[in-house]
């Protein structure tokens, strides 16, 4: 389940670290989105997939294929 963020989408809303803490963090300096992994665990498939869908301007992409 390969994951990549878009920073230049990102506005640091915080929504992705707030629903999955353990794949998501937001840098100190720009408070903008942080990957942890480049692959999540099956453990966070559902927190992914929620911080996915909650981001308010589509800055998280999953690929499930």
């Amino acid at each position: 389940m390969p994951l990549s963020v878009h920073r230049e989408r990102c506005i640091g809303s915080g929504t992705c670290v707030y629903t999955a803490p353990d794949v998501f963090a937001q840098d100190e300096d720009e408070g903008l989105v942080v990957l942890l992994t480049d692959g999540p665990d099956l453990a966070n498939a559902r927190s992914v997939r929620s911080a996915v869908e909650r981001c308010p301007v589509a800055a998280i992409s999953l690929d499930e294929t």
